[in-house]
């Protein structure tokens, strides 16, 4: 059955397209930077809104009909999404999708018989995944929406709720080696607390990390040799999010000894809502040699939740692909943990919201190139810190001195120099430049 049956492929037409149904920018075979756009820009279709989300929130039931022919929550629409979403990917190009195990299933009472119903659909995605040649990016249990989970999963006050997150991530695991994934993530969705007064916060982060621990156990024992990631977000259920950014995330698995095996997932809505640029979480994750997969979607500034948006601002995808070239790319992709409006209700809205997105990273990319094919920033940057490159400030970095010695050289020079202007302006406007001509 062809679910999308007046919506052709999607080609790339260039600039020039008036077609809405045609790329402008995304060509998956021009190569930027020694590299194939569809090499950058591993993308995948998020299995959880594309294929579920129908446009429901707080105030009212879904706007958009996600049924695909079939009728209830029944394994019979376990496959007709799985058919529409496979007929979706390959008329978009897209190589990879996410997915969380309750994406693909109804859950049953018995956590047993999900198990069952998830070996099934597994097998009927498998065999789609062999006839189209689309791969899995990343695969996830659901430990937010089932109310056994309202106190959390890894960090629940409940040693039985931890078995079932277990037994989630075990089977979610599973599925993710059966589908060959290239990662696992763990986004903490309540993982996290509303009040100190009730909260044994040691406790709980401890048995966060545990859980953790036993999913990289079971995960190296079944064959599976990808990184495990955590996805950084500051608020939204839980008022106090223990993986609220990425320096925190970060600290967490250090401090835990998961570092070995874990990166962070980023993704641009959370870092607005941790009040950081998309770009800033980036560095950040790169920085602390962390840096592994995306979440590329956008929020609204002016709303305080998730509103996982598709990206259209240009400036935040080009800075996004400023830091991911530089950083040397990414181990995943850029998973469209995107929805569209509630009032954009139709098939057709589905694809305008990928196509806006994947022309919206193309060129992001396109413009990062030229940034850095410029130079000026990078070379702004390198002169700006100079110092640290000889004399005191070489000897600083090489621990060639002590604080005694620092002392004395201060108290010879009388007065630092200026250390000089950091141009901030003069870099924007360079940025104007290289993207706008201005």
């Amino acid at each position: 059955m062809e679910y999308f049956k007046n919506l052709p492929k999607v080609r790339f037409e260039g600039r020039n397209s008036k077609n809405p149904f045609a790329f402008r920018c995304y060509d998956p075979d021009r190569v930027i930077l020694g590299k194939t756009m569809r090499e950058h820009l591993r993308f995948a279709m998020s299995w959880w809104h594309n294929l579920g989300a129908a446009g429901a929130d707080m105030f009212g039931v879904g706007t958009a009909d996600k049924s695909f022919g079939s009728v209830g929550n029944t394994m019979a629409h376990a496959r007709a999404k799985a058919d529409a979403g496979f007929e979706f990917m390959e008329k978009l190009g897209l190589e990879y999708f996410c997915f969380h195990d309750c994406d693909l299933v109804p859950e049953a009472d018995d956590i047993s018989r999900t198990g069952d119903r998830l070996d099934e659909i597994g097998g009927y995605i498998s065999e789609k995944m062999k006839a189209t040649g689309i791969k899995c990016l990343w695969g996830t249990a659901n430990l937010f929406n089932n109310p056994r989970y309202m106190n959390g999963a890894g960090s629940s006050n409940s040693p039985d709720v931890f078995c079932f997150a277990a037994t989630q991530v075990k089977k979610a695991l599973d599925l993710t080696v059966r589908f060959g994934g290239k990662g696992y993530v763990f986004w903490g969705g309540r993982e996290g607390y509303e009040t100190l007064l009730n909260t044994d916060m040691k406790l709980e982060l401890d048995n966060t990390a545990r859980l953790m621990r036993l999913a990289v156990d079971y995960g190296r024992s079944i064959g599976f040799d990808g990184f495990f990631y955590i996805e950084p977000k500051p608020r939204e259920p839980m008022k106090h999010q223990y993986d609220f950014d990425a320096a925190t995330a970060a600290g967490f698995l250090r401090a835990y000894g998961l570092d070995r095996d874990f990166r962070l997932n980023i993704e641009a809505n959370h870092a607005t809502l941790a009040g950081h640029t998309f770009s800033h979480e980036i560095r950040t994750a790169a920085v602390n040699g962390m840096l592994g997969s995306i979440d590329a979607n956008q929020g609204d500034t002016l709303l305080g939740w998730d509103t996982d948006e598709f990206p259209f601002d240009i400036y935040q995808t080009t800075m996004c692909m400023y830091e991911v070239l530089k950083a040397g790319g990414l181990t995943g992709g850029f998973n469209f943990d995107a929805k569209t409006r509630r009032p954009s209700n139709t098939p057709e809205d589905m694809f305008h919201g990928y196509i806006l997105g994947m022309d919206s990273f193309a060129l992001g990319l396109i413009n990062a190139a030229k940034l850095i094919e410029d130079g000026r920033i990078e070379e702004f940057v390198k002169e700006r810190y100079s110092g640290w490159r000889g004399g005191i400030g070489a000897c600083i970095i090489s621990g060639e001195t002590s604080l005694e010695e620092l002392a004395h050289y201060a108290a010879n020079l009388g007065a630092p120099e200026d250390p000089g202007s950091g141009r901030q302006e003069y870099l924007e406007r360079i940025v104007n430049e290289v993207l706008f001509g201005l």
